[in-house]
């Protein structure tokens, strides 16, 4: 583990190699999980916000579930995430062909709202814990990502390097740069 001011990071973030791979993948990661893609506080008002926007970019199937459970939910651990469709899907998933994408984030795309999407949804496959006195800052390497990591050893990238733009969001270019620091001393 690496410490980084309130940070603790995984060093997988910094050893193990990553980069999505949408043809094979399928954007499965919007598709399958526990529950839908969780929530900050802040998220759960900006869905409330943008959700006139971002309609008509969605899938019949999920405007009804918006419609029926809310723009967001509360989870069997009492987490906000977004609603699912059925027990699978998040309720905010788009079809491009049979990829599975964002309709915020295709929203967002066109310039038509200022949100880019749900922070986890970015960061994925890292995830971010808040604890009274650190931030705890994983990696989780699930199957659905298989392809994700071989084109990430093609390709050579690094989970941070691939997640540069999201990791920034979340922890601050400072952070960021410390963590690009760490991981090229790790490989000395």
């Amino acid at each position: 583990m690496l410490r980084i001011d309130d940070n603790i990071i995984s060093l997988d973030i910094l050893e193990k190699k990553f980069c999505c791979d949408l043809p094979h993948c399928l954007g499965n990661c919007c598709r399958y999980g526990d529950a839908g893609a969780p929530l900050t506080n802040e998220e759960v008002e900006t869905l409330v916000q943008i959700l006139p926007e971002i309609l008509p970019y969605l899938r019949p199937e999920g405007i009804a579930e918006i419609n029926r459970q809310g723009t967001s939910v509360t989870d069997i651990e009492g987490e906000n995430v977004t609603p699912l469709i059925g027990t699978e899907e998040c309720a905010y998933t788009i079809m491009s062909g049979n990829i599975y994408m964002c309709g915020i984030e295709k929203a967002w795309l066109e310039g038509k709202i200022k949100f880019r999407k749900p922070l986890s949804c970015h960061l994925f496959p890292v995830r971010i814990k808040q604890y009274s006195e650190f931030n705890a800052v994983n990696y989780q390497e699930w199957s659905i990502c298989q392809a994700a990591r071989v084109k990430g050893k093609k390709e050579s990238l690094f989970v941070y390097k691939f997640l540069k733009e999201p990791l920034i969001r979340a922890l601050g270019a400072e952070v960021y740069d410390q963590i690009c620091i760490a991981a090229d001393q790790l490989r000395k």
